[in-house]
């Protein structure tokens, strides 16, 4: 495994292709975060929202942005995690996930995030702050 002490500016983490967005994905989302919002569960509803049908909740998307960063964990930490929502996400979409490295600091890295659909439209822009656990030594 990349240990991303070693990552340079301009590397990227490998990427990571989600399987197609089913509807059993979001009535899953729907409960584990109290989001009932009938545009992300009900066909019928989003329609009347004006939508070609139900759309992800941009916090699932978000939320699997993150397992970029989960082989990690032994390293750090997710420090700071914002994004800006670019696009909708759709049943059957399969979506990519991209980090790259814009700046190494001390202990903490700094990456541009996104997620792309199967178009190679981003759905989803932002920025991570991963901060690696200080080596402390034991005399």
């Amino acid at each position: 495994m990349t240990k991303l002490v070693a990552l340079q500016v301009g590397d990227s983490l490998e990427e990571i292709r989600l399987r197609p967005v089913s509807r059993l994905d979001l009535i899953k989302y729907a409960g584990a975060s109290g989001d009932y919002n009938p545009i992300h569960t009900i066909d019928e509803e989003a329609k009347k929202a004006g939508l070609p049908g139900i759309i992800a909740h941009g916090m699932w998307t978000m939320g699997n942005l993150a397992k970029l960063f989960t082989p990690y964990v032994e390293q750090g930490f997710i420090q700071d995690y914002s994004v800006r929502f670019q696009g909708m996400v759709f049943l059957g979409d399969v979506i990519t996930l991209h980090a790259t490295l814009t700046e190494k600091k001390d202990n903490q890295l700094r990456f541009r995030v996104s997620a792309t659909n199967q178009n190679g439209n981003e759905v989803i822009q932002g920025e991570v702050v991963f901060s690696l656990y200080e080596k402390i030594s034991i005399p």
